[in-house]
């Protein structure tokens, strides 16, 4: 490895994860109060038809994320990881304290769910460029030997976002009555996330660049064909999205479906939220010791089989046990595998066009499965009234990331220098 490379503090890494958590915190916060949400700017005297306007406009956020990738990324790979984040975080900003503060229909009519989109395509270009360049950024940053960990606190970021939003979701169900909840209980949640956007504004002001000039070498990625790993690349997100944001909408689920309380159903939120903050940086870690494909592939094999008993179980009990019992049993096997995919394409890109095609990869897979997943799944569900609905989509996500992973190149330091570390701390030859 080229001595070159920049070291930077933990602080700003920390920065880093921060501002992903910030702007993944208002994107969720969405998904967690799409039912009142959707009361709010999409009423409507058929039942389920509001959830299903506000789930819609949730996803045509996704559509915007290529331009934002495209635009943002090509200009980290240009001008710089850091100003890059700082420009996609000020437009997340703008976007996030705006949406709580757009008037009902009841007030202003047509104009409020038009407001509502506007905003959130903003949200999903500032975050289509957010990606590539905050991933990029961690694996520059980072010593070749942990690589996998650091990649993995944007992962872990993203899911501490997602336990902060259920803990609010709780406490805000807990404390408020279900008209109060509808009426201003999630705009209180939004604007939670969006007061501290002045903090991350702050930290990512602090960041060294890990961008090299033209004509510095940190690294020879193992890639047979950049075309092989973007459309692999593609399919890993895909079935990580996939399966992430169905863990997101169990809260949605659990209500709408299952007929469970507010206060119930977001407690879903908050063990998906921690199991994923958990392994996340674990399943970092065991990457850079054991290698990428293996940590990748044993726990989504875990999940491939766990994926239906836990829906059936849920779908016959529909206690609070039975959710957060297969909430945590299916986050904890997803996000062991999924918070290395990131990590395995980034290190397959060599460094000028690493953030943009990141990116682009990440945000095309997500803007065509994750977008319309949540979605899909209640039309699905509402159409065939089968509440297993959720467990097939997941496992058609399971089949394709198993097939993309056979496809991807080993990239950790430890496989590509034919030795591994071992338990007992001993070096043994990987077979190839």
């Amino acid at each position: 490895m080229d001595q070159t490379r920049i070291r930077i503090s933990n602080r700003q890494v920390a920065g880093v994860c921060l501002g992903n958590a910030i702007e993944f915190y208002d994107f969720v916060t969405y998904a967690y109060f799409a039912a009142q949400i959707g009361r709010t700017f999409f009423p409507s005297e058929t039942p389920g038809v509001s959830l299903l306007a506000s789930l819609a406009t949730f996803g045509m956020g996704f559509f915007t994320r290529p331009l934002g990738a495209l635009m943002l990324g090509r200009f980290a790979d240009r001008a710089g990881r850091k100003p890059a984040m700082l420009l996609s975080f000020a437009l997340m900003g703008i976007a996030a304290l705006a949406l709580p503060l757009i008037p009902s229909y009841a007030s202003i009519g047509i104009a409020a769910p038009i407001l509502v989109l506007m905003f959130r395509l903003l949200q999903g270009f500032a975050i289509g460029g957010e990606v590539g360049a905050s991933t990029a950024f961690l694996v520059e940053a980072a010593p070749a030997s942990r690589r996998g960990l650091y990649a993995s606190l944007q992962a872990m970021s993203a899911d501490m976002s997602a336990l902060t939003a259920g803990i609010v979701g709780v406490a805000l169900a807990s404390v408020l009555e279900p008209a109060a909840l509808d009426a201003w209980g999630w705009r209180v949640a939004l604007l939670l996330g969006a007061v501290i956007i002045p903090v991350g504004l702050m930290l990512r002001r602090t960041l060294d660049e890990t961008l090299q000039p033209v004509g510095v070498s940190l690294e020879s990625p193992p890639m047979q064909s950049y075309a092989r790993v973007a459309v692999a690349g593609v399919c890993l997100v895909a079935a990580a999205t996939t399966t992430n944001y169905l863990l997101k909408y169990m809260t949605t689920y659990a209500n709408s479906t299952l007929g469970m309380t507010s206060r119930l159903a977001f407690g879903a939120t908050v063990v998906v939220g921690l199991c994923g903050a958990i392994c996340a940086p674990l399943a970092g870690s065991l990457s850079d010791r054991y290698g990428r494909k293996r940590v990748m592939l044993i726990p989504w094999l875990f999940l491939a089989i766990l994926v239906f008993p836990c829906f059936e179980m849920l779908e016959r009990e529909r206690t609070a046990v039975a959710l957060y019992a297969a909430c945590a049993v299916l986050a904890t096997a997803s996000t062991l595998s999924t918070s290395v995919f990131f990590v395995v394409i980034a290190e397959a890109l060599p460094q000028r066009v690493r953030s943009g095609a990141l990116g682009l990869v990440y945000a095309l897979a997500v803007s065509i499965f994750g977008g319309s997943a949540q979605f899909t799944v209640a039309w699905l569900t509402r159409v065939t009234g089968n509440p297993l609905t959720p467990a097939w989509y997941m496992i058609g996500g399971v089949i394709v990331g198993l097939v993309a992973m056979r496809a991807m190149p080993e990239t950790a330091p430890c496989q590509r220098r034919l030795f591994c570390a071992t338990g007992d701390n001993r070096t043994v030859p990987v077979k190839r």
